[in-house]
Formats: C-alpha cells, sequence, structure tokens
C-alpha cells in the first residue's frame, strides 16, 4: 500500500548550537529535527509550532519557509517534508513522554556529523546553510 506524508521541521540556531529531538519509532533511536506530520487540514506554518512544542518545551516564532524537500526511501513510501527557520521566543527545553520523541537537546553544530541522526538533519542543514546571508528571510 502506497503512503505519502507531509511533515514540517524547525531548524533553530541559537549562536552555534542546534536544536534537536531524538526520534525513537525507528530500529535505534536517531536525533532529528524538531517538527513533525501534519495534520488533515492543518496548516504545515501551524503544524511547525504545534510540533516543536510538543517534543521540545519550546514555543518558537517561524523566520521564514527555507525549503521543501521530497524524500521518496521506499517504493510504497513518500515525504514531502517542509522546513522552516524558526527562533526560540518562550518555553523551557523539556523531553517529550508518550510521543514518538523522547529527548530534546542543544548541539553545538560541530558535532552534529557524528551523531546518529536521521538524513533529514543533513537536508535541513543544506537548505539553512543555502538560505540569504542578509535580511531576514
Amino acid at each position: 500500500m502506497r503512503r505519502q506524508r507531509v511533515s514540517a521541521y524547525a531548524i533553530c540556531v541559537r549562536g552555534d548550537d542546534l536544536l534537536l529531538a531524538r526520534w525513537i519509532e525507528g530500529e535505534s533511536p536517531l536525533w532529528t529535527m524538531p517538527g513533525g506530520g501534519v495534520e488533515h487540514g492543518e496548516d504545515p506554518f501551524d503544524a511547525v509550532v504545534r510540533e516543536v512544542e510538543e517534543e521540545t518545551g519550546y514555543h518558537i516564532e517561524v523566520d521564514g519557509l527555507l525549503g521543501i524537500n521530497s524524500y521518496h526511501p521506499r517504493e510504497e513510501f513518500h515525504a514531502v517534508r517542509v522546513f522552516y527557520a524558526a527562533s526560540v521566543v518562550g518555553g523551557e527545553l523539556r523531553h517529550e513522554v508518550g510521543g514518538s520523541t523522547d529527548q530534546a537537546a542543544w548541539f553545538p553544530l560541530s558535532e552534529v556529523k557524528g551523531l546518529a541522526r536521521s538524513e533529514v538533519i543533513d537536508r535541513a542543514l543544506e537548505l539553512y546553510q543555502a538560505r540569504p546571508v542578509t535580511g531576514h528571510l
């Protein structure tokens, strides 16, 4: 059976640190970008705000759209992923309980490549590094 999933992710960078969440629904835990599935009828913008709060405890302000990525790892599965640049504007870091992630943490960008991570991080960082360097997004 074919399945398509639309998801929205936030790239939150604070200084030289990147906010990540640890996804636990695969074969082994992997660090990923905070975010997740867009519910039926939900705008991806609203989904990313909701998902980041659920997974990290933080309230974010979306700074802009970084891009959209299509990921088709298997014949029966197609993911469409929307990536936003975002800033933390409130809340406190906490771990999700009973969800698809079990931890949230800030990591130095220089250490991210060494983590057990989902490829979604690599796609997100490619878009983040390619963003315009002047002005707001």
